[in-house]
């Protein structure tokens, strides 16, 4: 008779192995290709613009496309495949490649024809200024030259 043992971690991982492909074959992009990965991203409020940060290592810029509405930003593109196989001493990858498809709503509407955009070392930033409605306006309040002095002099007049 043979004996065989269950090992509980093995059969978990081959689960979650079988997860990731389904999920990474019903991920589509907007022309229904395939999208094999979605890049990480930082967004920030600072004030008066949106900042957006996302992670693109190893992408040429020519193969990003990024599209910006007044209500959101599509980041799309493709990491090409490198023939890394035939090199003696190769042994595995973890890159991902292939194309990649991002949309990000935005919380408030954006100039959308100032966008400003850098690529540098693997990190696309976007500055996204937020149009004049929706920036964090700051009003004084005048409450009196003098101690003792109403603030809205009307007021008082108003009152007697």
């Amino acid at each position: 008779m043979l004996m065989r043992y269950w090992q509980p971690f093995t059969e978990i991982e081959t689960i979650r192995q079988q997860l990731d492909k389904v999920f990474d074959q019903r991920a589509t992009t907007k022309d229904n290709s395939q999208a094999t990965w979605v890049p990480a991203v930082e967004f920030a409020d600072a004030g008066d613009n949106f900042v957006l940060k996302a992670q693109l290592p190893g992408i040429d810029p020519k193969d990003i496309d990024v599209q910006v509405t007044r209500e959101a930003i599509s980041i799309s593109g493709e990491r090409r495949y490198e023939n890394t196989h035939e090199k003696p001493g190769y042994v595995r990858s973890e890159f991902r490649y292939g194309k990649f498809h991002r949309v990000l709503p935005l919380p408030a509407h954006i100039e959308n024809d100032s966008v400003q955009a850098e690529y540098k070392d693997g990190i696309l930033t976007l500055t996204l200024p937020k149009v004049t409605e929706a920036r964090n306006k700051v009003v004084k309040i005048n409450l009196g030259q003098i101690a003792g002095t109403p603030a809205n002099p009307t007021l008082e007049q108003a009152n007697q």
